[in-house]
């Protein structure tokens, strides 16, 4: 008991002395899942309103397809995509690999189905005479879909806090991609998992205080956009 008190003592002092590798880290878990899920809305929420809203052939295909998507292990994203920006890729050029930028690549990939099949769970809730009617009054196809989009826009939120949610927890993609670079694309969980190995508990438990405290907001937030 001692060790632990001990542990969160030496924790707490390193959050209130804004450690520097306490605030490297943490600014970088909060950067790059900010970026990735910012980008996989702009995918996410049109392709959910789409497969929403659209009736053909192979829907039914895409929609379970959709629902894989959202399992995928985090690893195997982190192996495919350490496939294509590795020198031996097809991406190889860019120079991409161990940098913030395939980080938010691989996080991108990760949040994008998220995002997309729960705004595709917030159109099908939606009442579906809102087109119709709002197109009987002489609505552009165009403003009657912006009209649903606010019509469902607690669900749109939801969709993107509970994919941030899940990007700024994963491991496996920061540290395939990101290499777990101190100072550069060290986050909050691969430098709990470093740490922690390498016998540093108090440091890996000031940043596993935060985490849960980010993971307390997300979910605070989650929960009153569902209520709403």
């Amino acid at each position: 008991m001692d060790y632990l008190y001990e542990s969160l003592i030496t924790a707490i002092t390193l959050i209130f002395n804004l450690d520097v590798e306490v605030r490297t880290a943490v600014w970088t878990s909060l950067y790059t899942s900010s970026t990735a899920i910012f980008f996989a809305s702009l995918i996410g929420i049109p392709a959910g309103l789409w497969l929403g809203l659209s009736r053909f052939r192979g829907r039914r295909i895409l929609v379970t397809l959709l629902n894989t998507l959202m399992a995928l292990p985090t690893v195997v994203i982190g192996l495919l995509l350490f496939g294509l920006l590795s020198r031996q890729g097809p991406l190889g050029s860019w120079g991409l690999l161990f940098t913030p930028v395939a980080m938010i690549l691989g996080q991108m990939v990760l949040a994008t189905p998220i995002v997309a099949n729960l705004v595709l769970a917030a159109v099908a809730g939606a009442d579906r005479r809102i087109l119709p009617t709002l197109l009987t009054l002489g609505a552009s196809p165009f403003q009657a879909t912006i009209q649903l989009l606010k019509e469902i826009r607690f669900g749109i939120m939801a969709a993107i806090i509970a994919g941030f949610g899940r990007v700024i927890a994963e491991v496996g993609v920061a540290m395939m991609l990101g290499g777990n670079i101190r100072g550069v694309t060290r986050t909050m969980t691969t430098a709990i998992a470093l740490e922690t190995s390498k016998g540093e508990f108090a440091f890996g438990l000031s940043l596993g205080i935060i985490l849960l405290a980010v993971a307390l907001m997300v979910n605070l937030g989650l929960n009153f956009v569902q209520q709403r």
